[in-house]
Formats: C-alpha cells, sequence, structure tokens
C-alpha cells in the first residue's frame, strides 16, 4: 500500500479507463495524485472516491493537446502540492479511419492528442522534475507502435502513427534526460476493454475478445487494472534502473 509514498503523480486521461484505474491505484499506493481530463463530471467523480477512501487527489480541466492547459495543470499541481515526481501520459483517442480514408483533420485531432499531447506533457514536466532532483515519466504507447494489422490498431492509420511516435520520444527523453534521473518508458497495452471499447460496440470482455482474438490468455481482452499495474511497477522505485524500454501487457498477442 505505500508503493508510491511521499510521491506526486500527474495523471491524464484519468476521468475513464487506464487513467481512472491508474488514479485509484496510485493513491491507493500513497501518491497525492493531480488527474487530468476534459471530461469534468467524470473526472471530479473519480477524485471524489479517491478522497471519499482516505485518498488525497486534485482534479484539473486539461486538454493535453493545448500548451496553456498544461501550464495551468502543472501550475495548480506545484501550487499544492510543491512538486510532480511522476507523469502519466495516458490520454489518447482512436478514430478507426484506415489509411486512404482518413483526411487531415482525422490526422491532425488524433495526432494532436496522442503525440502532441506527450510532447507538451514532457516539455511542461520536465523543467519542474529537474529541479526536483529526478521523476518517472510513463508514456503510453500501444502494440500498434510495434506491430501492423487490424487487431494492433483496429484499422487506424493515425492511431498507429501517433503510438510509433510515442514509442520514439520516449526513447529520445530517455537518452537525454537520464543525466537529470528522470526516467521516461512507454506501456504497451493490447486489446483492453474500456470506455473506448464500448463506444466502437462491444458489450464485453468476451464479446470483444471473439473479434481480437489474437492474444493467447483468456478472455482474450485485459482491463483496465492490468494496466495501471504496469504504470505503478514503472512509477515507483522498483523501476530505478529502468529507463528507455517498453512494457507489453497485450496477453502475448505480440508473440504471434
Amino acid at each position: 500500500m505505500n508503493r508510491l509514498q511521499g510521491k506526486v503523480a500527474m495523471i491524464t486521461g484519468a476521468a475513464s479507463g487506464m487513467g481512472e484505474a491508474a488514479a485509484r491505484l496510485f493513491a491507493q499506493e500513497g501518491a497525492r495524485v493531480v488527474a487530468g481530463d476534459v471530461t469534468v463530471d467524470n473526472l471530479n467523480k473519480v477524485v471524489a472516491d479517491i478522497v471519499a477512501a482516505g485518498g488525497d487527489a486534485t482534479a484539473v480541466t486539461l486538454d493535453v493537446s493545448k500548451p496553456e492547459a498544461w501550464a495551468d495543470a502543472v501550475a495548480t499541481a506545484i501550487d499544492k502540492y510543491g512538486k510532480i515526481d511522476i507523469l502519466v501520459n495516458n490520454a489518447g483517442i482512436h478514430t478507426g479511419v484506415g489509411l486512404l480514408e482518413c483526411d487531415m483533420n482525422n490526422w491532425l485531432k488524433v495526432m494532436s492528442i496522442n503525440a502532441m499531447g506527450v510532447w507538451l506533457g514532457m516539455k511542461a514536466v520536465i523543467p519542474h522534475m529537474q529541479a526536483n532532483g529526478g521523476g518517472s515519466i510513463v508514456n503510453t504507447s500501444s502494440i500498434a507502435g510495434l506491430i501492423g494489422g487490424a487487431d494492433a490498431d483496429a484499422g487506424d492509420v493515425a492511431y498507429s502513427a501517433s503510438k510509433g511516435a510515442v514509442r520514439s520520444m520516449t526513447k529520445h527523453a530517455a537518452q537525454f534526460f537520464g543525466k537529470d534521473e528522470i526516467r521516461v518508458n512507454s506501456v504497451h497495452p493490447g486489446p483492453i476493454f474500456t470506455g473506448m471499447a464500448r463506444a466502437a460496440g462491444f458489450n464485453s470482455r468476451e464479446e470483444m475478445g471473439a473479434q481480437f482474438g489474437q492474444t493467447v490468455l483468456k478472455p482474450y481482452i485485459g482491463e483496465p487494472l492490468d494496466i495501471a499495474y504496469a504504470y505503478l511497477y514503472l512509477a515507483s522505485d522498483e523501476s530505478k534502473f529502468v529507463t528507455g524500454e517498453e512494457l507489453v501487457v497485450d496477453g502475448g498477442q505480440v508473440t504471434h
């Protein structure tokens, strides 16, 4: 229960899915959580639940594609907690539009959140980590950043491109900021049953697994907590000698 005791963690996309699971888990493990999202009502409920359970959390409205939103969110974190030890760049979207069907607006929308949002987050937080003597950044990529095919990216070319960018940016940042004791790693989820999956028409892990059955562990689809635990390991001091790595959490899909 104390794997993140004394640490301040900023988590994006915290109103639902993997970000929500991470916010709740990190608070249980002793972190003071700065939870960011654009879905304010859901975000406030998540934060209220954390506080009611005895945790410490603050909600910040955060559109990760806007530099000014990052500046405001980081300022709130520093004003309230004095530092940021952990950044989890979890926010992301998926539109399911293929290469030939994708237009400029779709491409820019996905890239601005999934890739540019990660860059802006690191750019906003790293100076504070440098001043604080270190930190851990966890960037959410995907198996779509490693392999191709509909089972990896559900047919979304911009999603694949954005997650490949996250993978590369992670390694870039790990190289340049290791001297500052800042670790930067990426997590690569496979198919996970989240609100994004529900929006795509799936009602259960089993139903989703019937279509995306390339994993080897039943029921073939993960749940948000599976990813939250990966975030937790990379955020904690247990991974103090790990940087620039790709933690794949996909039920064995990339073994094909």
